[in-house]
């Protein structure tokens, strides 16, 4: 097995592991933390948990892409998981990851108790907390640096990540609808003018990230990328 599958196969154990633990070890007494009780939706009520189980689908996509198809930079012929692959983290993997993590660690390091209350720290260890929300950063950029990544457009690609996002604002409001909890503290705390404001900024945080993402892409592989343009033109 190369270095590089080694990775794929440790980052992706990395990730189902601390979504397995999270999922059947981690529990929260009712009178802690009584987010969304009236659904039993488990650990699927937060974005943390959604991005921890892309994260894990994506690095077992890398590794089977290391096996079943290829790491050449402009292969002739680029297989089916190689796309899937190169979509996955332009679209979702990447932006997602980069806004979970740094919308966690802003707001904590603000509040805690707006995002991560003190009395959750008996219950959800101090390992899982940086699986769920460094480590998805820290990964998927070593993973960005060491392969290159083709983009779709623009369009396509803030499309499908916006897509995906409307999908768990939909949920959370859902969940709220039925139990009269949001899922996040800070949520508690602001009335429906500054939700709204909260929810555009982070639409427009999200976009943000993705089009940084679509820059490191292009800084780091320029040759190609530019290689790439010229070969669509023609």
């Amino acid at each position: 097995m190369s270095f590089v599958a080694a990775l794929h196969l440790m980052q992706a154990a990395h990730f189902w592991f601390a979504c397995y633990y999270d999922w059947n070890y981690v529990n929260v007494p009712v009178e802690v933390y009584s987010v969304g009780l009236t659904l039993a939706t488990g650990k699927l009520k937060f974005l943390t948990f959604w991005n921890a189980l892309l994260q894990a689908a994506f690095f077992t996509i890398c590794l089977l892409n290391n096996f079943i198809g290829t790491s050449e930079i402009n292969p002739k012929s680029k297989p089916f998981i190689r796309r899937i692959r190169d979509t996955v983290l332009a679209t979702l993997a990447l932006p997602l990851s980069l806004f979970v993590g740094l919308s966690f660690w802003s707001i904590y390091a603000i509040d805690r108790e707006l995002i991560f209350p003190k009395a959750l720290d008996p219950f959800f260890p101090v390992w899982l907390n940086h699986a769920m929300h460094t480590n998805i950063m820290i990964f998927v950029l070593i993973q960005t640096y060491m392969s290159y990544h083709e983009y779709p457009s623009r369009k396509v690609g803030v499309s499908l990540f916006m897509a995906f996002m409307a999908i768990y604002l939909v949920w959370i409001h859902i969940i709220h609808a039925q139990s009269g909890v949001w899922v996040y503290p800070i949520l508690e705390v602001l009335n429906f003018p500054l939700r709204l404001v909260f929810f555009g900024v982070a639409v427009c945080v999200g976009i943000f990230l993705y089009i940084l993402g679509e820059k490191l892409n292009k800084m780091l592989w320029r040759n190609i990328v530019e290689k790439n343009k010229r070969k669509k033109r023609n």
